[in-house]
């Protein structure tokens, strides 16, 4: 099992083909010529354009994460063992101090029953003054060996003690008699007379203090009374002294409301309450409430950060969730620079190029990789995805020639497979309204503005007609729920190079028109000759008229 911490590679929300494309390409070259264990991620659904590509070159899908903010399980768990509720009180102190622990939580296969702390051990050994507490906790006999150090000479250790109360025979056989009642468990020295009072008393246990032997007649007396000998070699004061030791800790645990804590959870959740408890120590369970551990608070100090490294974006409106937590490595990308700020320096590779996925081949090179088919396969879709197969002004010759080699080695015409590719993307009858504007769908800053701008790409104008039927009913109530300022959809027809788009929001329109220098004749839409790259020619273009208007 490897010992190098986790590093994810992932791509933005509402993921297009070459943000999964390329943290899946980037995590394999990464585990080629990196010294961590690199895992490809995603934070939004994959869309349909994606999921062919990845089932035509049988690739899996990444994991979704849609948070990476610290957990707990990124926190240096104490996974000391659960123990069990039969555990005498002495055996869980010393196996506290051996661990260096105040807890022990209690389990029962794996899971958790409660919880025993120091404090509760040491509440029970000074407070406690009932002598039959033994018998109310249903003591095992092997609990009362073991706390005295002795031997069961008689009967069976695996029993328990179900009545009696524990007592010193300090006294006269005939004074004894008065107080020994049946199911006791007394405390004697080596008296003849005395271990035969006890016995026909029907005590159900006697201790012999010292060591003292006891002869084969009193052994045979009490196997036909049934009366158990443990022979230990303390004195009876100290006897007296530990035998409460020896109580079960199911006896005293708590195990109602106990404060757990799951492996999912989030530090900064779970700090306020532990901050608020008086506990060192607190259980850890995972998804299916099995024992997974213990944390304290000075655990927090050592908890690790999650790694990442960020492909096909540097916003951080785009990025996953609690990405201002986390400890980014990298960044590799090729859109305009954003607002993701860094605690330290990282290795940054962004080039104006028609496709991430062109960066990472180029990368491939350059540390000698050999790429499989598989692997080429998801990376020239993505270029010809994000190249709309080489029509975009985004795109340049280093795409082109990327394009060249991959389609070789993974055997496929770059034609065919864009065709089979844009098809699947623009099938969208299975969608709902606001799952086809978010496809493929990002947010931009924009001085105080926030924009989203999605993105739906088909070689069928009649298909994107009735996309924007479909959509236009709700692309205002959907601006509002994103929180964004305006929001706008491009229809994008690959083949006529141009885009018609849709809009909503406050002077949507107006910068919309200004920056492009044109009219919209039904006050929803424009349509853009020549205009088909959101990253080169929307963003720029909608960012600079909100600029001039300000």
């Amino acid at each position: 099992m490897s010992t190098k911490q986790k590093v994810y590679v992932i791509g933005h929300k509402n993921p297009d083909t070459d943000s999964i494309a390329a943290s899946i390409a980037y995590t394999n070259l990464k585990n080629h010529i990196g010294n961590h264990d690199y895992e490809a991620r995603r934070c939004g659904n994959i869309s349909a354009e994606t999921q062919y590509v990845l089932d035509r070159f049988e690739v899996k899908a990444p994991k979704f994460v849609g948070d990476v903010r610290t957990q707990v399980r990124d926190m240096e768990i104490n996974k000391l063992p659960g123990v069990d509720g039969n555990m005498s009180l002495k055996a869980a102190w010393r196996k506290m101090k051996e661990n260096q622990v105040v807890t022990l939580c209690v389990t029962e296969g794996k899971k958790l029953k409660g919880i025993i702390t120091t404090g509760d051990i040491m509440e029970s050994y000074m407070g406690s003054q009932d002598s039959t507490i033994l018998a109310k906790a249903k003591t095992s006999y092997k609990n009362i060996v073991e706390t005295l150090s002795g031997e069961m000479i008689t009967g069976d250790p695996e029993d328990h003690m179900n009545e009696g109360k524990v007592i010193i025979a300090a006294g006269t056989p005939d004074l004894m008699e008065a107080y020994i009642e049946k199911g006791d468990v007394v405390i004697l020295g080596d008296r003849y007379e005395m271990q035969l009072c006890a016995i026909e008393c029907e005590a159900s246990c006697v201790i012999i203090s010292a060591g003292a032997k006891v002869t084969n007649t009193i052994q045979k007396i009490a196997a036909e009374h049934n009366c158990k000998i443990i022979v230990t070699p303390h004195t009876t004061f100290t006897i007296a002294r530990l035998i409460t030791q020896a109580l079960p800790i199911s006896f005293l645990m708590k195990s109602d409301k106990l404060m757990t804590f799951k492996l999912d959870d989030y530090i900064e959740d779970i700090q306020p309450i532990m901050a608020s408890t008086r506990h060192r120590y607190f259980p850890v369970i995972d998804s299916n409430g099995a024992y997974r551990g213990m944390v304290s608070r000075r655990n927090f100090i050592g908890a690790r950060k999650k790694q990442m490294i960020l492909v096909d974006h540097n916003e951080k409106s785009q990025a996953v969730n609690g990405i201002e937590n986390a400890d980014i490595l990298e960044i590799i990308d090729h859109h305009r620079l954003g607002t993701i700020s860094t605690s330290k320096p990282v290795f940054f590779r962004n080039q104006p190029l028609g496709s991430t996925c062109t960066i990472i081949y180029l990368m491939y090179q350059e540390f000698g990789i050999e790429i499989d088919k598989q692997i080429a396969g998801v990376m020239l879709s993505a270029i010809l995805s994000d190249t709309l197969l080489y029509r975009s002004p985004t795109c340049t010759e280093l795409d082109k020639k990327a394009g060249e080699v991959l389609s070789k080695i993974a055997g496929v015409k770059p034609e065919e497979l864009a065709t089979e590719m844009f098809r699947a993307g623009s099938n969208l009858n299975n969608k709902t309204p606001e799952e086809i504007i978010h496809q493929d769908y990002k947010k931009f800053t924009a001085g105080d503005k926030i924009l989203g701008i999605g993105q739906i790409s088909s070689m069928d104008e009649l298909e994107l007609e009735h996309i924007r039927e479909v959509v236009m009913p709700v692309l205002e109530e959907t601006r509002k729920k994103d929180e964004v300022d305006m929001l706008y959809l491009m229809l994008t027809n690959i083949m006529k190079e141009s885009s018609t788009v849709i809009f909503a929001g406050k002077n949507a329109e107006n910068v919309i028109e200004n920056g492009f220098m044109t009219t919209s004749k039904d006050h929803e839409s424009v349509s853009l000759n020549g205009v088909v790259s959101r990253k080169k020619q929307m963003v720029p273009t909608l960012v600079n008229a909100i600029s001039q208007e300000s």
